[in-house]
């Protein structure tokens, strides 16, 4: 196949899909990894594509996630509100999986129970290092500065033999089809601790309803519990209620 048919093809296949990895193109065209990156210098060129980590994208969907200290210092009294509020789902004794989520970092520095934490965030580590009363495990691997969590290919063994009483999960964006995140490691660990949890604790406040992110790391009907700064639009209200997910919102 030539090279303008694959790139027609491409272009086709993300209008439906909206993202498409190196390994993706390989596989459907039987190409080399050199080929696929020449097939995808060529879109970049000419302004059809857009490069995304590991792969491309169509220019409309650009990732408009901030970086994890400017996420941090945004909407800080709704996030430990929040954060408060998610205390009442630990009890002594359990184990959770605590997420790399910004909200969930002020989970951290609220706890105030004897538990095992499991957690791929460098933040939550840090954290919960001065906490005596807690045992951190930390989910290890290569570190993601950017968004500073740790990832391993191996990730996935390591935690299918843990059970989690919760897991405390964020939100890069809020959407109809599910809860979606900037970066693909990162919402592969949360699918997997998301199926390993009896409880799955949704901490998000209100403006990541309707924002726009590239993986989806959770699907509606794996949440059990959503804690939020403010009702959510109506169309979410009535997703939340026919998925029966728990909604609190904070005072």
């Amino acid at each position: 196949m030539y090279q303008e048919e694959r790139l027609k093809k491409i272009l086709e296949y993300l209008n439906c899909s909206n993202n498409l990895s190196v390994h993706e193109i390989c596989k459907m065209f039987d190409i080399s990894r050199d080929t696929a990156r020449r097939d995808i210098v060529k879109l970049v060129e000419e302004g059809t594509v857009m490069r995304t980590h590991g792969g491309i994208t169509l220019p409309g969907l650009i990732n408009t996630i901030r970086d994890y200290r400017q996420r941090l210092e945004a909407h800080s009294e709704e996030k430990r509100k929040i954060s408060e509020k998610a205390l009442m789902y630990i009890k002594d004794n359990e184990h959770y999986f605590f997420d790399v989520s910004t909200t969930v970092s002020y989970l951290a520095k609220e706890l105030n129970k004897n538990v095992t934490v499991f957690t791929h965030s460098l933040d939550n580590i840090e954290i919960l290092s001065e906490n005596k009363a807690v045992t951190v495990h930390c989910i290890g691997g290569c570190l993601n500065k950017e968004n500073r969590f740790f990832f391993d290919i191996d990730c996935k063994s390591s935690l299918n033999g843990i059970h989690f009483d919760a897991a405390f999960i964020g939100a890069a964006a809020i959407t109809e089809d599910g809860i979606y995140y900037a970066n693909h490691e990162d919402a592969f660990i949360k699918q997997i601790s998301a199926k390993q949890s009896d409880k799955v604790i949704l901490l998000a406040d209100f403006e990541k309803y309707g924002k726009t992110a590239y993986y989806k790391g959770l699907d509606w009907d794996q949440i059990d519990v959503i804690i939020t700064d403010c009702v959510p639009p109506s169309l979410y209200v009535d997703i939340i209620k026919s998925n029966n997910i728990e909604l609190i919102i904070i005072e």
